[in-house]
């Protein structure tokens, strides 16, 4: 017998301001594409933080390339953590 569960995800309201633009935009295209608005912006800004998370990673290899940061062996992590 195999059970299968939906895991839900928690969602949490936010309140912004945006250009009106960007808003006029934004209402477009959940027009054309049949989705909503929240849809949208989860989505871009999904995508926002992987490019982010790309930036993030530059700078940290630009750190240790210039000596400013250090990395730390993996088994010596694990072994400060009891793992």
């Amino acid at each position: 017998m195999c059970i299968v569960r939906e895991v839900e995800e928690m969602q949490v309201r936010h309140n912004i301001t945006i250009d009106a633009d960007v808003s006029r935009e934004l209402e477009s295209l959940a027009k054309e594409l049949g989705e909503k608005k929240s849809a949208l912006i989860e989505r871009a800004l999904t995508v926002y933080f992987d490019l982010l998370d790309l930036q993030v990673a530059r700078k940290r290899l630009r750190e240790l390339e210039k000596g400013k940061a250090k990395l730390i062996d993996a088994e010596d992590v694990w072994k400060d953590l009891g793992i």
